[in-house]
């Protein structure tokens, strides 16, 4: 069995079956991924009509994980709704938010996870919904007229302060993920935000590959958040498309980081986050089992969760 430090990330299934994965089938999702041989796993409802079917289903999808011997970390609640700039639809996703937090504390997870606002930038109405958004692309859109900074970062302040208080009302940490464009894509964008919001149970879920390509230097990145980070999205990348490698695969200097890991006193997961669209893949699994050997080795050699 993989180490339970190593978590499965909902990637693995979004890039086997597209984006969203039908909600219907997640407990053959989860089959899949013990199947490989991980005990702990995330999930993910996107958006209101997948996270409605997900909360449906939440007693069958207990019991898979249960009868699995899965742990579940973090549940995901895809909501980009929360950064509008428009206070009902605000409104409306923290509704969604509050049953995105029902229905992980249901399934036992110790938190949610969302991509960290993104800029509400005026994108065509026949763009496609992207789990990424190159940054070409984001240099050649405006903002709505009239947008009033200062506004929206104080709407923005609140509405995340509800967010934690109802993730708190759960017993649950609220993870933001970085990704190009938004306000969290750096550590540093993350700590603003963090300082601004002042609720201890906001986390940063650092995401090597992403922060790699945004030119982020991670050893540094991770000792700004020491004391505070406990889950990682662990990929490869080469530095020059957004892309999720198996790792070893690209050009992240791993014995660099499980150093800085180590002298930091990490003790959380790292969950594997390989594939999507944006990746060339020949064989996802062994992409899978592939990383999680070397990450096995790595915690091994640097002595990571020892007591």
């Amino acid at each position: 069995m993989i180490s339970k430090h190593i978590t499965c990330a909902f990637l693995y299934t979004i890039t086997r079956y597209g984006y969203p994965p039908a909600a219907e089938r997640t407990t053959r999702y989860l089959d899949e991924m013990a199947a490989l041989g991980f005990t702990s796993v995330e999930l993910e409802g996107i958006g209101g009509e997948h996270l409605g079917e997900v909360t449906r289903r939440r007693s069958e999808i207990r019991r898979a994980l249960e009868s699995n011997g899965l742990s579940l970390p973090v549940f995901c609640t895809v909501l980009p709704r929360l950064g509008s700039v428009q206070a009902t639809l605000r409104d409306e996703a923290l509704e969604l938010f509050r049953r995105g937090c029902d229905t992980a504390a249901f399934l036992g997870a110790g938190g949610v996870l969302d991509n960290g606002p993104l800029v509400p930038y005026a994108f065509p109405a026949d763009l496609p919904v992207s789990r990424h958004y190159e940054p070409e692309l984001l240099r050649r859109i405006g903002l709505p007229a009239g947008f009033d900074w200062a506004c929206y970062r104080d709407d923005l302040v609140e509405t995340l302060r509800r967010a934690c208080d109802t993730a708190a009302e759960f017993g649950l940490k609220y993870y933001l993920h970085p990704c190009c464009g938004s306000l969290t894509e750096t550590t540093d964008g993350y700590l603003w935000l963090s300082r601004a919001v002042g609720r201890g149970n906001l986390r940063f879920n650092f995401d090597v590959a992403n922060q790699f390509y945004l030119r982020e230097n991670l050893p540094l990145g991770l000792r700004k958040l020491a004391g505070e980070i406990d889950y990682i999205h662990v990929s490869d990348n080469r530095g020059t498309q957004v892309e999720h490698l198996a790792v070893g695969d690209g050009a992240i200097d791993w014995e660099l980081l499980f150093a800085t890991l180590a002298d930091i006193g990490f003790d959380g997961q790292l969950a594997i986050d390989v594939g999507g669209a944006e990746t060339d893949l020949d064989d996802l699994d062994s992409a899978y089992l592939r990383s999680a050997s070397r990450l096995e080795a790595a915690i091994a050699a640097h002595r990571l969760f020892e007591p």
